[in-house]
């Protein structure tokens, strides 16, 4: 094709509500265009590059031993109220109902769609393990997209799912996926961490995430320079502080009525809140014997709410009593 013919449709002056340079870029230079909030229509250039990406993704995942599918968007709701997230995922989760008013929803991920498909599939456990990929539109309906494509609403990902018949052969197949993962971010020329993460409403024992480091985004990260550690700050094991002890004080009680917050207190008292400690009721789990649990922080300290929830009797999720 001549280069007269190419639609390419570059902006001299950038948006106004393009706030990070990537999504500037995009648009300058006739990769995207915006169609609504979160929703982005891909031009000639811009998806040359998105192929280009899928293919070394397609290729990584065929490395790792993968095989591609293709499943739909649209999903029934009675595989989503069979695994009980119709309700737990929230307003996320767009949900839509046929002429027929049967309810449907578009797929924000696929964990009960190819659960489906491998249970009537799957007829013996000499078929297994089996590792499935896909590279498909998913949509969240997100309450603030931004960032351009980083934060859309409707967006491409590639999602893969295991089956295993045991602990040690699921390790191996984590394991060749992370390696995986970690060739494509090589490949691409990204600077980027694997930190140990939440696995939030989809669940399981152990996540990472690959993090790109760059001054835009939402996520915070711990990790050292002098080791492979790293985490997401949700996660991330704190270095307790060296703290000077103080001359042990007569045990007295002390009216606060009007100390509203442990600050308020501590002024009260003339203490510093690191000599203080604040305690918080949150709502019990149904195994709990008692209906409330008390956490005990520092005063200074901040309650870590996915923390929190992995603590023995506290409910998920985590709700102030």
């Amino acid at each position: 094709m001549r280069a007269s013919q190419l639609l390419i449709a570059t902006l001299k002056e950038t948006p106004a509500d393009a706030e990070v340079i990537s999504h500037q870029l995009m648009l300058r230079a006739g990769m995207i265009r915006k169609l609504a909030s979160g929703l982005y229509t891909w031009l000639p250039m811009g998806l040359r590059v998105l192929r280009k990406i899928e293919a070394i993704v397609r290729e990584e995942m065929t490395n790792a031993g993968a095989q591609e599918i293709l499943m739909p968007v649209v999903q029934p709701a009675e595989l989503w109220e069979e695994s009980g997230r119709w309700d737990q995922y929230g307003a996320e989760l767009l949900r839509i109902k046929d002429r027929h008013q049967r309810g449907f929803c578009l797929g924000p991920t696929h964990e009960e769609v190819v659960t489906d498909l491998m249970r009537n599939e799957l007829q013996s456990y000499k078929q297994l393990p089996i590792n499935l990929f896909q590279i498909q539109t998913k949509f969240r309906d997100e309450i603030r997209p931004r960032f351009g494509i980083m934060r859309a609403r409707e967006f491409t990902m590639k999602d893969a799912y295991s089956f295993h018949i045991s602990q040690a052969s699921l390790d191996d197949t984590y394991t060749g996926m992370h390696n995986a993962y970690s060739a494509i971010f090589n490949r691409i020329g990204l600077d980027f961490r694997a930190v140990l993460a939440d696995t939030g409403s989809i669940g399981g024992n152990a996540s990472h995430e690959f993090h790109v480091l760059a001054e835009s985004g939402e996520d915070d990260i711990a990790f050292s320079n002098s080791s492979d550690y790293a985490a997401n700050v949700e996660l991330a094991e704190a270095l307790a502080p060296t703290i000077e002890s103080v001359e042990k004080q007569t045990l007295n009680v002390v009216d606060t009525p009007h100390a509203k917050t442990i600050n308020e207190v501590c002024e009260q008292l003339n203490i510093p809140a690191q000599q203080s400690l604040k305690t918080l009721l949150v709502n019990a789990d149904e195994d709990s014997p008692n209906s409330l649990v008390a956490l005990v922080l520092r005063g200074d300290h901040q309650l870590n709410d996915i923390k929190a929830e992995k603590l023995e009797h506290v409910a998920s999720p985590l709700t102030m009593a």
